[in-house]
């Protein structure tokens, strides 16, 4: 079965950018182990002396001219021996040199240059603790002049002494090195030799993808095409390398060859988390002080007036003002007054009672004999008259398209009376006075808990939400 043409791009363009990320991984591995090499020297010498043997050339790295001279010695010594014994004056002149130039090397101290003082004072206790045992206070020359003396060998024994220096010291002693340095005063370093092609290649992936970029979007100059990546541009410093993981695990994820989406949500809600409290507060704290500074120069009272007399726009042929009024009046008459004609009922009738209280005749009535309750009833009987005729009134005028008109334009005169009535001076005043104070309210009561609120769960909220409609 032959793949559709349209996945076959999508299928060369994953696998371009996997071979890119392969590739960068690989130079990032590279600069891994050149920051590596000078601390883990040792490991490698001790392990994989092939490895020292080809990267010492890159760093710089050369043996020790004293230190090696001293393994020299003590090479040549070991020949001696074996063909001419401890008591011929060859080996006497060797042990002889091996005595002074251990001196010297406590001395001058060979692997200062190399940063390696350390290792020359585990030199140093080994052989005292070989020679004076615990006695750690012993001069180290003379635990060198010690060892390397004829009553030493002969008393230990030739074979052990050699064993013990060869396993002991001198893996510490071919440690050493002399590393060169530059005309710049640094250390001689060819590693950028190595990088080189790297950055070649990924300069040459830059400028296409830039060009590209460029060609593709129209509106983006080569300026923004390169910022559009601005990531890869790590992978050509030949300074800070380390700063191209960033880039690297960019590539892996757009590679599709590890999934970052769950680190970068939780990052992002985390930082939405920090700034988001700060900014609710300052974002709606500035609202409002803009609100406030409108009324306070007067736009606010400019825009009723405005509103009187602009003409009105009709979009839709529509008259949604009186649309929605009757919507708010029928649910008012229909839905609500029934249901509130109880507190109606009962206002109107502590009304009544209070204008009847205060007429003399309705105080006589209710001191007569044989009236009774009949005051109350009266009471009741016209409260339930009047909400009845009202609500059924109100009720016939809705129903009847004359009255239904009428209502609308009470609705409307209302409206614009009550503009009216506000563009006057002192209620002008008044009113944006109040608006103002009202508003700073607002910032002290409720901005301060809106920045407080549990910005955490609003963002898991957020999250839980977007997983619902992928």
């Amino acid at each position: 079965m032959r793949s559709s043409p349209s996945r076959s791009p999508l299928r060369r363009n994953l696998l371009f950018e996997r071979s890119m990320a392969f590739l960068a991984v690989a130079n990032l591995g590279l600069v891994a182990f050149d920051w590596s090499y000078i601390p883990w020297r040792d490991f490698w010498l001790r392990n994989f002396p092939g490895v020292t043997r080809g990267y010492d050339r890159v760093k710089g790295i050369e043996p020790h001219r004293d230190t090696e001279a001293y393994l020299d010695t003590v090479n040549a010594l070991q020949q001696e021996l074996q063909q001419t014994g401890l008591e011929n004056p060859a080996v006497q002149a060797r042990l002889q040199e091996l005595r002074s130039r251990s001196s010297e090397m406590v001395d001058t101290n060979p692997f200062a240059v190399a940063n390696k003082s350390g290792t020359l004072e585990k030199i140093k206790n080994r052989m005292r603790e070989h020679i004076f045992q615990e006695r750690r206070r012993e001069s180290s020359k003379q635990a060198f002049a010690t060892f390397w003396s004829t009553e030493n060998l002969t008393q230990r024994g030739i074979n052990n002494e050699l064993q013990f220096f060869n396993r002991e010291i001198r893996p510490l002693i071919a440690s050493n090195y002399y590393r060169s340095i530059g005309e710049n005063g640094e250390f001689v370093d060819w590693f950028w030799a190595i990088d080189a092609p790297f950055i070649a290649i990924f300069a040459l992936e830059f400028i296409a993808r830039t060009f590209y970029l460029s060609r593709r979007y129209r509106s983006l100059s080569w300026l923004d095409a390169a910022l559009w990546r601005w990531y890869d541009i790590f992978l050509l410093l030949p300074f800070f390398r380390w700063l191209r993981v960033i880039p690297i695990t960019v590539r892996l994820d757009h590679a599709k060859l590890i999934d970052l989406s769950h680190i970068r949500a939780q990052a992002s809600q985390g930082f939405v988390a920090n700034i988001s409290e700060d900014m609710a507060e300052a974002v709606v704290t500035q609202v409002i002080d803009r609100f406030q500074s409108t009324i306070e120069r007067g736009e606010f009272s400019r825009w009723i007036a405005q509103s009187m007399n602009r003409p009105y726009i009709d979009l839709n042929q529509r008259d949604e003002i009186q649309e929605l009024t009757t919507h708010f009046v029928q649910t008012t008459v229909y839905k609500v007054l029934p249901k509130i004609k109880p507190e109606l009922d009962a206002v109107l009738r502590h009304t009544i009672d209070q204008v009847l209280s205060q007429s003399p005749a309705y105080q006589g009535l209710k001191t007569m004999p044989l009236v009774g309750d009949l005051p109350r009833q009266i009471n009741e009987r016209l409260v339930s008259e009047v909400t009845s005729g009202m609500y059924e009134a109100i009720v016939t005028a809705l129903e009847d398209k004359k009255g239904a008109e009428l209502i609308s334009k009470l609705v409307k005169s209302f409206g614009q009376n009550l503009t009216t009535e506000l563009q006057q001076q002192r209620s002008l005043q008044e009113l944006q006075s109040l608006v103002i104070d009202l508003l700073e309210e607002v910032k002290v009561n409720y901005v301060r808990q809106l920045s407080e609120d549990d910005v955490e769960s609003i963002l898991e909220e957020t999250s839980r939400i977007r997983r619902l409609k992928s």
